[in-house]
């Protein structure tokens, strides 16, 4: 898997990502970093990267299982360390399932997701406590 990052400028710290499947991919700094806030920063990809990662694992194995899963959101908080390089410590994925879905299958498909398949989660999981919940919404 390869990407290329691209600065974007001398007038501040945007930079464009094209990644190996062709995709552009924006990222910026905060205004106090010498950015303008025009996208994410990188560190937010990281926690999106992750809950992507997971929510597509999520939807495979609950199709499989037949259940009548409609709508997924993940809603990832983080804690940081304090000080450089701000590494990130602990995640903290909460998914919102909607549809007619088994309580415990749900959460064997979260489960078998962030400890075996989602690639982000086991790249990240030797230096950061992942933690997951989740509830059921019927539609």
């Amino acid at each position: 898997m390869e990407c290329k990052v691209s600065w974007m400028g001398q007038d501040g710290m945007a930079f464009s990502a094209q990644t190996g499947s062709g995709h552009l991919v924006a990222m910026d700094g905060a205004p106090e970093g010498g950015g303008h806030n025009l996208a994410p920063r990188p560190m937010e990809m990281v926690l999106v990267g992750t809950g992507g990662c997971t929510a597509y694992d999520v939807v495979v194995i609950l199709r499989k299982q037949r259940q009548d899963l409609r709508g997924l959101r993940v809603q990832i908080t983080s804690h940081q360390e304090p000080d450089a390089p701000w590494t990130f410590t602990a995640i903290h994925l909460h998914f919102v399932l909607t549809g007619s879905i088994d309580d415990r299958k749900a959460g064997r498909a979260i489960e078998l997701s962030e400890s075996k398949y989602c690639s982000v989660a086991a790249t990240i999981r030797p230096t950061v406590a992942i933690t997951h919940s989740h509830e059921i919404v019927d539609p």
